[in-house]
């Protein structure tokens, strides 16, 4: 993307493309950023955003901007099921109502809802919100990893956070061949062969990028899932010292914190129960995290050294056709919706 096509100089279809695709759901933070009782300011989508949760547990989600005056509500305080502004008192709760004006009993403000509170939910240890436009406020259907909700899986939550445009990180992992050369030096990633020839798959919930002449060696396939969420999918073959489950999985999500921030969210989960998943979760912590957070920081290094604009001058080849898929139907989704904006006037 040009100087041309930022977000404060280009088209809505361009913000869109490059702080992400509204009218489905993002994750946003790890759940335990937000204490019971507790709050957090966040950014998501280019836009500001308070967390607060009750003494109960129950999480919300407001826009972080008083409808009095516009001041930040989080640096209001926490009243249990609600919030009051610092700057004059004005209280609202986790429906985004107005619930009191101390300045003036019986406000016209009272009771109307004025602040945008996105639907929360909360999976395998991450806050997730549905990011509505003005045609869509009401949340489209989800449906969650396999992984996440299967009793017989067991996953561990990584986050963190790169200076990166959003897709650049969620192209590396549609990128499997980038395994072979920039992770060959780290843990089981350095098996199999350096050429190799893929394909795209299509599925009803998206499409696989798989090498065709190699299978179950290295990071040999993608699957890019659209689920009311968008989340990848893929597996490390892994040796039998590392325990029992198998493959070792990874769920990736991402959260598009503004046009040059993202947002990283990495499940890695094996197929165990019982002993077998108290093995797994003793060798994970004691031997195979640190080794995967190597892998991580590889990923964070490369991404961060590219140039903004590097999607724009780039010579690309075979291996790349998941690439150039996915932003195909990021770019077409991304205008999709700022046209039915602009028809319906609220561009």
């Amino acid at each position: 993307m040009t100087a041309a096509t930022t977000p404060t100089t280009g088209t809505l279809a361009d913000r869109f493309y490059a702080t992400g695709l509204r009218n489905q759901w993002h994750p946003v933070v790890p759940s335990h950023f937000v204490a019971p009782g507790g709050m957090r300011r966040v950014r998501a989508l280019g836009e500001d955003w308070l967390l607060f949760r009750r003494a109960d547990g129950r999480l919300h989600m407001l826009a972080d901007r008083c409808p009095h005056r516009g001041a930040r509500l989080s640096l209001g305080r926490h009243l249990g099921d609600r919030v009051a502004c610092w700057y004059h008192g004005v209280e609202v709760d986790g429906t985004g109502t107005v619930t009191s004006v101390p300045g003036l009993p019986g406000c016209a403000l009272e009771g109307k809802q004025l602040v945008t509170s996105p639907p929360v939910r909360e999976v395998g240890g991450a806050v997730l919100a549905y990011f509505g436009d003005a045609l869509h406020p009401e949340p489209c259907e989800l449906t969650l990893p396999e992984p996440l909700t299967d009793p017989g899986t067991d996953a561990f939550l990584c986050y963190a956070e790169w200076e990166t445009p959003w897709r650049y990180a969620v192209e590396n992992l549609l990128d499997p061949m980038h395994g072979q050369f920039l992770h060959h030096e780290s843990h089981t990633m350095g098996e199999g062969d350096t050429t190799a020839k893929f394909r795209i798959r299509e599925t009803d919930r998206g499409y696989f990028f798989e090498k065709t002449d190699q299978r179950g060696v290295n990071f040999d396939w993608v699957e890019l899932c659209r689920t009311g969420v968008d989340w990848v999918d893929l597996s490390i073959p892994y040796p039998p010292s590392a325990g029992p489950g198998g493959p070792f999985g990874i769920v990736g999500m991402v959260c598009p914190v503004d046009e040059r921030r993202t947002g990283v969210f990495f499940w890695r989960y094996r197929h165990v129960t019982d002993w077998r998943r108290d093995s797994w979760r003793f060798l994970y912590r004691t031997l195979i995290e640190e080794r995967h957070w190597h892998v991580l920081e590889q990923d964070r290094v490369m991404l961060e050294a590219m140039p903004y604009d590097a999607d724009t001058a780039e010579n690309l080849y075979q291996h790349d056709l998941g690439v150039v898929r996915l932003r195909r139907l990021y770019r077409a989704e991304a205008e999709k919706q700022a046209a039915a904006l602009t028809a319906a006037g609220h561009a």
